[in-house]
């Protein structure tokens, strides 16, 4: 991978910001995902985000951390919080943002145990394939303390095959209909392609209770997504 999303939030962070992301799906067009709204305080926040940040507590794990901006929220706050990103660029500005505990990883090689994990802005995606859910979901499951929480968000894209009937565009034979290739470019280079998961509520709650989990929605957004907690 080039990064492309770690050198876009460098350039940000050093004072270099002249262009913003590029993003796009194998089943939506181009899309701009401007770099400042990567930077965003609380008060910026979707609901969502404000709720899960609202019901985290202990000792927490920030997956797929960015910019840092969750993670500098919950320090505010005095909760002891972790951040983890595959992003080199990504932990590089965390860091001089000011996040205490920030490590370049991915969730599989995590170990610690927490009281709160928080996977936000479309959480599951990191999952990549339905097939993988209960691969991650296990692990997830094991970096819990006691009465500890998952909090997760993602979104049900079947709005994205309706047809101007009202009725939906599904191939019975295709992989499950939230399985999206996502492509990023930046600057005019373009970044390998990664494979995305977007999950519905009612299949998100049958793959956590094949690992005993329980999953409650804690929160509904105004467009098909949602905010899940998780616990054993």
């Amino acid at each position: 991978m080039k990064d492309l999303f770690g050198k876009a939030l460098m350039d940000y962070q050093s004072g270099n910001y002249t262009e913003d992301l590029v993003t796009s799906t194998s089943i939506s067009d181009e899309d701009v995902l401007p770099l400042p709204y990567l930077f965003r305080d609380y008060k910026d926040m979707p609901k969502l985000e404000q709720k899960a940040l609202k019901l985290a507590k202990g000792k927490t794990l920030d997956v797929g951390c960015g910019a840092g901006s969750h993670s500098l929220f919950l320090q505010s706050k005095g909760i002891d919080v972790s951040a983890i990103d595959t992003s080199r660029g990504a932990v590089e500005v965390a860091k001089q943002r000011g996040v205490h505990h920030v490590a370049q990883k991915n969730i599989l090689d995590e170990t610690a145990t927490y009281d709160t994990i928080l996977l936000l802005m479309n959480g599951t995606g990191i999952f990549q394939e339905l097939s993988q859910t209960k691969k991650y979901l296990t692990h997830l499951k094991s970096l819990l303390n006691p009465n500890g929480q998952i909090l997760i968000d993602s979104s049900d894209i079947k709005y994205m095959y309706e047809d101007d009937d009202g009725g939906f565009w599904q191939d019975l034979n295709a992989d499950y209909y939230g399985e999206i290739d996502y492509f990023l470019c930046y600057k005019g280079e373009k970044e390998q392609p990664m494979k995305w998961l977007y999950l519905d509520f009612g299949t998100f709650q049958s793959e956590c209770r094949t690992v005993g989990i329980q999953c409650q929605m804690a929160m509904e957004g105004p467009h098909y997504d949602y905010l899940a907690r998780l616990t054993v």
